[in-house]
């Protein structure tokens, strides 16, 4: 090639890649933010929530774009655990003594406090084996959708940051009540029904309410199975607008119950970190959404102190095989209760499979609002988070009292037609003594 030839090529590629590449782009130094970008997005690629710039050189950004800010608000690598308080404005400890079985449980809840302007009060209860942090991402969500609207998630007792203590008669200190020994727990479905409205109360008296928010029961799984008892028997009063039960059935559950022990036995014991826990529940699709199995999964586990094994010193906070004996007393009658419970109903679902004859035909006679998530696995609220708030404020507001005008009663429209028919009666004897004189 000759020397003019080559001098065309040069200014002729020259000029393309100031047509399509900002200057500043082409100067970018190793330190510069596009290669941290590629750095992120080697961490994220895999991640549904964050879409795809590979080709970066062709990409010219716009001042309403910030093209080279880091994924998700800069919440770091996907692997890494995310705060509470990015989710939650507060947290409180409720202490409940039971004298009886001499236990003093200190609840542990997450609170975003509705405004004063009279928002209502989701309040959550996840699964077992999960903590109030499953409801998290879900949380951020439905106050994107409806700001004026309190989350109150907590902690079941053995769960997360909940601590059972036993008191001992020789006035020595608090022991933690052993996990392991299943004597030793006390999961019962009438106990967590007595531990919810206590934590809902006490969140009450602690705020300083005057009286209870509107409250709409939202559970997941095991916690379904709680928030239904609880409006089933009233305890929280009128105050209960609504309630929510996520991907939790008595047929299907009772089923699940068969092969438990053997889901228990597949799924690691333990981890080296909370990294590898985190990667562990998104590479087994046990949560789909890496966001929120990065601020729920490190509240499931705690560091073994001294480790049984020291390359692998994160184990599970709640022992599940422990729970076994509470299995059949948490779902045992709950199509039922669901049912003839007070407030309006969702069952929201990953698929109708779920459904069994007694739901089925309840659905069918329109007793309940039914919503299906094909998409979601059985951690509903984190595999789908903006989803799952839009059913839950939509729902939330087809049951909203105080947007309802309602018609008079039956007496009331009887009272005043007897009183417009006596006023008549009169006004006639009125006209006829009248005309008779």
């Amino acid at each position: 090639m000759s020397e003019l030839q080559k001098s065309f090529a040069k200014s002729k590629l020259a000029n393309k890649l100031s047509r399509r590449t900002p200057p500043d782009a082409l100067s970018a130094s190793p330190s510069s933010p596009m290669y941290s970008l590629n750095e992120e997005q080697g961490e994220s690629s895999h991640d549904e929530e964050y879409s795809s710039a590979s080709s970066t050189g062709t990409i010219i950004p716009s001042p309403s774009r910030n093209l080279f800010a880091r994924p998700n608000g800069g919440r770091g690598s996907s692997q890494t655990s995310l705060s509470w308080t990015d989710f939650f404005t507060q947290d409180l400890h409720l202490t409940q003594v039971d004298s009886s079985t001499k236990t003093r449980i200190t609840h542990h809840v997450y609170l975003t406090p509705p405004a004063d302007s009279g928002g209502p009060l989701f309040v959550m209860h996840h699964g077992a084996g999960s903590s109030g942090l499953s409801f998290a991402a879900c949380a951020e969500e439905i106050r994107k959708l409806l700001p004026k609207a309190g989350i109150l998630s907590l902690d079941a007792r053995h769960h997360g940051s909940t601590e059972v203590t036993t008191c001992t008669n020789e006035g020595k200190a608090d022991e933690p009540a052993a996990q392991e020994d299943s004597s030793a727990l006390d999961l019962s479905l009438e106990t967590l029904n007595r531990d919810l409205v206590f934590v809902v109360r006490e969140t009450q008296r602690k705020m300083g309410w005057d009286q209870l928010p509107d409250l709409v029961l939202v559970g997941h799984s095991l916690g379904g199975a709680v928030i239904t008892d609880v409006a089933k028997s009233g305890d929280l009063g009128s105050k209960v607008l609504a309630y929510a039960v996520l991907d939790v059935v008595e047929g299907s559950a009772m089923d699940a119950l068969q092969s438990m022990e053997t889901y228990l036995l597949t799924r690691p014991s333990r981890f080296p970190s909370i990294a590898s826990g985190i990667e562990w529940h998104t590479r087994s699709r046990t949560i789909r959404n890496k966001t929120s199995a990065r601020i729920s999964v490190p509240s499931l586990l705690y560091e073994q102190s001294p480790p049984t094994d020291p390359t692998k010193p994160w184990i599970w906070r709640t022992n599940l095989s422990a729970t076994k004996p509470f299995w059949e007393n948490w779902f045992i009658g709950l199509s039922r209760k669901f049912l003839d419970a007070r407030g309006g109903k969702l069952l929201l679902l990953a698929g109708t499979d779920r459904l069994d004859k007694e739901l089925m035909i309840g659905q069918m006679q329109g007793k309940y609002q039914l919503q299906v998530l094909p998409e979601a696995g059985h951690f509903i609220q984190e595999d789908q988070p903006a989803k799952t708030a839009q059913i839950l404020v939509d729902f939330y507001k087809r049951n909203d009292r105080s947007a309802l005008v309602l018609p008079p009663k039956v007496a009331d429209l009887q009272a005043q037609a007897a009183m417009k028919k006596g006023d008549g009666v009169g006004m006639g004897f009125a006209a006829g003594s009248m005309k008779r004189v």
